[in-house]
């Protein structure tokens, strides 16, 4: 009787051990269930991207500032989308100028997400919403560059472009914004211009014969200068001369004046040496190396050669 009595008051201790133990175990996946439940309706919202939150595909709702957030678990999902600035190379394209040449553009553009339920509504993706885009691109750049002709375009020098980068970007935007796609393009840049093969040759050869022509304007502009300035100098040199003669003819019929004044005063204080003088002063022009002079002995001319003063 003791026996059966320690065995039925062990078996209900054990019993009651188990539905301890049961009843942790079912707390536990509980309370791990109700963790996993919680974790799975909270998501992040992280700088620079917006958290799209769907049901049932449709878009319930979308956050745009930072910091936690909550869905409805195993129901809603969340995806996201950049609210950074992107860039996007635009596929190369042909098209034709005003002066009917060919040309190859190669363009990029920055843009953004502004309105992200817009943007899924009409674009559904990223992807979408750059095609687009690309394809306003393409047809603005066509239009404004066929407005222009190929010197004007590629030649820093004659071009007529202007804020050529801003006029396709605010008509983009306005091809964007009447259909609603929620993205604003911020510039639109071309990196470079490429000429068709089969054009290059000979739009190169006559780059360099307009190059010469310029080059030879120059130099007859400058031949033409110099010309000028020879012909001023030469005036200014002849009128200078003149000048300069006409005022060495005064000075010099002044001296003479003055020497034909002093000459007259000094002579006339002895007449009988000017006569000597002025005798002289003919020896110099009337007797020469080989001078012969036949004149009677008794005259003054022959006294005075001969020595005699009386």
């Amino acid at each position: 009787m003791d026996k059966k009595v320690v065995d039925f008051g062990s078996r209900k201790a054990a019993e009651l051990e188990w539905r301890k133990y049961t009843k942790f175990g079912i707390f536990l996946v509980i309370l791990i269930a109700l963790l996993l439940l919680l974790f799975s309706s909270l998501f992040v919202v992280r700088e620079g991207e917006y958290k799209v939150v769907r049901q049932f595909g449709e878009v319930v709702r979308i956050k745009t500032e930072p910091g936690l957030a909550m869905k409805v678990p195993f129901i809603q999902s969340v995806s996201s989308l950049p609210k950074y600035q992107m860039t996007y190379d635009v596929s190369q394209a042909e098209i034709n100028t005003k002066d009917k040449k060919r040309m190859i553009i190669d363009n990029y553009a920055l843009w953004k997400i502004v309105d992200p339920k817009k943007m899924i509504s009409n674009a559904r993706t990223v992807e979408n919403a750059e095609s687009r885009m690309e394809e306003f691109i393409y047809s603005v750049v066509r239009t404004e560059l066929g407005q222009l002709n190929y010197d004007e375009i590629i030649n820093d020098e004659k071009s007529s472009r202007g804020s050529l980068n801003d006029r396709v970007t605010e008509k983009v935007n306005e091809l964007l914004s009447k259909d609603e796609y929620g993205v604003v393009v911020t510039d639109v840049r071309m990196k470079r211009t490429d000429l068709p093969n089969e054009n290059e040759n000979s739009v190169y050869t006559r780059m360099i014969s307009e190059r010469e022509s310029t080059a030879q304007e120059y130099l007859s502009k400058g031949d033409a200068e110099k010309n000028r300035i020879t012909a001023e100098t030469d005036r200014k040199v002849r009128e200078m001369l003149s000048k300069a003669q006409a005022d060495a003819e005064v000075i010099r019929s002044e001296g003479e004046g003055e020497a034909a004044k002093i000459y007259n005063e000094s002579f006339s204080k002895d007449r009988e040496f000017y006569q000597l003088f002025r005798t002289l002063e003919s020896y110099k022009k009337t007797i020469g190396k080989d001078t012969v002079i036949v004149l009677p002995a008794d005259s003054p001319y022959a006294r005075l050669l001969m020595g005699y003063t009386k």
